[in-house]
């Protein structure tokens, strides 16, 4: 499969799987260890996680199934985020919904996820919202230590707008090597405020959560959805795609930005999809045509 290089250090599997709902399919250690296997037989070798999914279990059930057969984490790259916290049983100190990106609490963070993940480093370490009470002298102390101690290889964020990005980007050693956001063919924001220009002008790689539009593409009826998936059976026709998904996934694979793509489901034969439109080829007109349907009206 198809890499992207997001530093000297670290490269993602074009396809990166999301774990944030391992808890619902209800796999047993072995059945996540399977498809964690199936997922690197496709060459996706790259697993995004936050330390609040699952209400604060979903990395340590990854980290129980890979603990099965440990020499498949030489294999594969670890993607997580911090900077939540939630009003959770488990975290019973907190009494509101809150962001913390202090230097204390992102240490923290990534010292419990490495021993939910049984490992000694994560790849990627995201900041996971923007925070109003950021200080970014303290991020970037806590990243420059977690550097430094070989916790954390590379940093980067999520739901950032360019200037949030760009603030936070200035305080730090090393630059920021990714920023993960919404990006589908029916939400378009992040084409339309400026984050696809940023992530092209500092030659970073998108993360693209929600690809498929939660999937709502497949059945909604409201307008919009109908127009979209219209335009999508259309275009699977004329490429001979397998299903709408494909190119749904194809449409932001063909951007310039080098989007990638985050897999959410625990199914392997949606996960297959997934990897098989890196094939699809689309034209720029056929691109052109979702976008259309997106909007409800012709480009200007």
């Amino acid at each position: 499969m198809e890499r992207i290089q997001l530093a000297e250090d670290v490269s993602l599997s074009r396809i990166v799987h999301g774990m944030w709902r391992l808890n619902d399919w209800g796999y047993s250690k072995e059945e996540t260890l399977n498809f964690i296997e199936s997922c690197l037989y496709m060459g996706i070798t790259s697993f995004d996680h936050a330390d609040i999914y699952g209400n604060y279990t979903v990395e340590e059930q990854f980290g129980q199934a890979l603990a099965l057969k440990p020499s498949l984490r030489d294999q594969m790259e670890l993607v997580t985020k911090c900077g939540i916290k939630l009003i959770s049983s488990k975290r019973p100190a907190h009494s509101i919904k809150h962001y913390d990106t202090s230097r204390e609490h992102i240490i923290q963070s990534v010292d419990q996820s490495l021993m939910n993940f049984k490992t000694d480093y994560i790849d990627v370490l995201l900041l996971h919202r923007p925070d109003p009470m950021m200080d970014p002298s303290e991020v970037a102390e806590a990243f420059t230590c977690l550097k430094r101690e070989g916790k954390v290889k590379r940093f980067g964020v999520s739901n950032f707008l360019p200037s949030q990005y760009k603030m936070l980007n200035s305080y730090l050693e090393d630059p920021l090597v990714t920023n993960q956001i919404e990006i589908s063919a029916t939400y378009l924001e992040h084409f339309e405020n400026g984050t696809m220009e940023q992530c092209l002008i500092d030659r970073i790689s998108p993360m693209a959560w929600s690809p498929l539009g939660g999937g709502s593409i497949f059945t909604s009826t409201d307008e919009k959805a109908l127009r979209v998936r219209n335009s999508l059976e259309k275009i699977k026709e004329e490429t001979g795609a397998a299903s709408i998904d494909q190119v749904l996934y194809a449409w932001l694979l063909t951007h310039p930005a080098n989007i990638i793509p985050i897999v959410g489901s625990g199914k392997l034969d949606r996960v297959k999809s997934a990897a098989d439109a890196l094939e699809l080829k689309l034209s720029r007109q056929q691109w052109f045509e979702i976008l259309e349907a997106s909007k409800g009206n012709e480009v200007a």
